[in-house]
Order: C-alpha cells, then sequence, then structure tokens
C-alpha cells in the first residue's frame, strides 16, 4: 500500500493505491484465480482429467494460466487482439492454448466482448471441460475477501471510500461485503469508461480501457454495491498512468489510470483528514507494445 504524494491536489483527503501488481503475474486477477480454481477441485466440478475453459481480456487469463500451470491442468482462453500482445504471450508462455478473436480496430466493444463469451461456452461443452465463466461465478468475489481485509489493516481501519473500476463487477462485490462488514458507512465508488457508461443508465460504446466495461452490465453487479459511480475516459485513464509512473515512479496499466482518476475526484469531495483506497490493477509491463507507453 503506498500513498500517493505528488499528483494528489492540496487539500485533498489521502489517497493510497494497493500494488496488485506485486502479485505473481502482475494482477489483481491471480486473487480470483486461486480462488475459483482451486474451490473448483474441492466441489468436484473440475476432475483430474479435466480442463479449465474461460474468455479474458487478458489478465484473468493469465492469471488462471498461471494457477493451472501450478496445478498441472490443461486450460483453453478465449480473448482477442483488442487486448496488449504481452497478455496473450503471457497466458501462451503459461502453457495455455489461445483462441483469438478479431476486435474492431482494437477497441473494446460489447459485440466483441459477447463473442468471445460465446465462443468459449462452446468450447466448454466438450467432455471433462470446466467452464470458469468469470461473470458469473460467484467463487470469483470470494477470491477478494483477503484484499478487503488487507485494506481495512493497512489503513489503520481508516478507510473511508474504496474506488475500483468494473469489468465483471466480481472485485468490487468482494471487497464492498468485506469492508462494510468492518465499516458500514465506507463509501464504495464503481469507476466505469465515459464511453461506455452503462452502468450509469447510458448507451454501450467502444472504449480502449482494457479489462474493464464490457458494455453491458455485468450479471452480479448489485446497484446497491455502489455509493456512487464514476465515469473516466480513456484518455484521463491513459494521461494518469503515465503520470503515475513519471511522477509516483508507480507503473501501471489503463484502468490503474481511471481508478486513480477517480480517486481524486472523491478525495477532492472527502477533503484532508480523510482516507481513500484504490488499486494499482496490474502492472504496466502487460502494455509496452500498446499506445498507453508506446507513443507515451
Amino acid at each position: 500500500m503506498v500513498r500517493l504524494r505528488k499528483v494528489v491536489p492540496r487539500g485533498s483527503a489521502r489517497v493510497f493505491v494497493k500494488l496488485e501488481s506485486h502479485n505473481p503475474t502482475g494482477s489483481m486477477k491471480d486473487r480470483m484465480a486461486l480462488a475459483v480454481v482451486d474451490r473448483a477441485i474441492a466441489s468436484g466440478r473440475l476432475l483430474p482429467e479435466g480442463r479449465v475453459v474461460e474468455y479474458t481480456g487478458g489478465s484473468t487469463g493469465t492469471s488462471l494460466a498461471f494457477v493451472c500451470a501450478a496445478r498441472r491442468i490443461p486450460i483453453t482462453l478465449v480473448t482477442s487482439d483488442a487486448f496488449s500482445r504481452e497478455k496473450r504471450d503471457h497466458m501462451r508462455a503459461l502453457g495455455a492454448d489461445v483462441v483469438e478473436i478479431p476486435s474492431d480496430g482494437g477497441r473494446t466493444t460489447k459485440e466483441l466482448i459477447q463473442r468471445m463469451i460465446a465462443k468459449a461456452a462452446q468450447l466448454a461443452q466438450a467432455p471433462g471441460a470446466f467452464y470458469a465463466d468469470q461473470f458469473n461465478n460467484p467463487d470469483a468475489a470470494s477470491g477478494y475477501a483477503p484484499l478487503a481485509d488487507e485494506v481495512w489493516r493497512q489503513t489503520d481501519r481508516a478507510v473511508a471510500a474504496f474506488v475500483q473500476s468494473v469489468g465483471t463487477a466480481q472485485c468490487i462485490r468482494g471487497v464492498a461485503k468485506v469492508l462494510r462488514g468492518h465499516k458500514p458507512e465506507v463509501e464504495i465508488v464503481a469507476v466505469e469508461p465515459a464511453e461506455s457508461p452503462v452502468l450509469s443508465g447510458g448507451p454501450p460504446g467502444a472504449h480502449k480501457i482494457e479489462g474493464v466495461g464490457p458494455g453491458f452490465v455485468p450479471p452480479l453487479w448489485d446497484a446497491a454495491l455502489a455509493t456512487e459511480i464514476r465515469q473516466v475516459s480513456t484518455e484521463e485513464a491513459k494521461d494518469m498512468a503515465r503520470r503515475l509512473a513519471r511522477h509516483e515512479a508507480l507503473f501501471g496499466g489503463t484502468s490503474s489510470g481511471a481508478n486513480v482518476v477517480a480517486a481524486l475526484r472523491v478525495a477532492e469531495r472527502l477533503g484532508s483528514g480523510a482516507t481513500v483506497v484504490t488499486l494499482l490493477c496490474d502492472s504496466g509491463l502487460k502494455y509496452l507494445s500498446t499506445d498507453l507507453y508506446a507513443a507515451g
């Protein structure tokens, strides 16, 4: 947990960033992947001779491939060229079979995500396949319970608001449940792409914040989870990710930039004396080939 020093305006609340980039594959998704695979094994849904199948923007797939490599379980992942080359290469390096669905100009759209889901569901019909199905699998949210306890302890029980971008909604669900168990009045702030503000009741649209904003309301999303919803544009998110690297020495992806943009807005509203926490969702090493850093 690192306190931001350079990008927080004077008079704002303290803003802390939890460095999920320090997990084994450089992503917070390692937490949910371990929970999903191990609970599937324990329940008998994933048999010793079975195969994991999943759709992914890249980080979930990399994390699942990592856990499956450790457990000696074969895995097939459906992804797209909309997501960074580093993520796709990492999945293959860990032994995954990777199926790529072409995108519309490298952008995340509702149609792309739905095609990826449909292809994974088709592949999961094979005998012995376990369909991880991150949008609908409740085990994914449980993987983030330890994260919430860590946030609670590392802020000395002082967290006033937790800010997180929404993809599957599993992270924000898992964290909100635990934090509100500790402190019912804690604010939970959801972040979504301004170009695709579906949680706010707007229309779906194309954007380039990888791993969030699928273009539809996630099946396990509950509006009661969020105290408020903040919209951040792709360009705002990219600009903040670059600022974090240059001024705070924190190297993250676009969703991390979106998180910090929203966290700074919440911190300004809450004012000095409060504590706001958000996540560096993954490492910037996953985006070196993209325009996030290649053109930076």
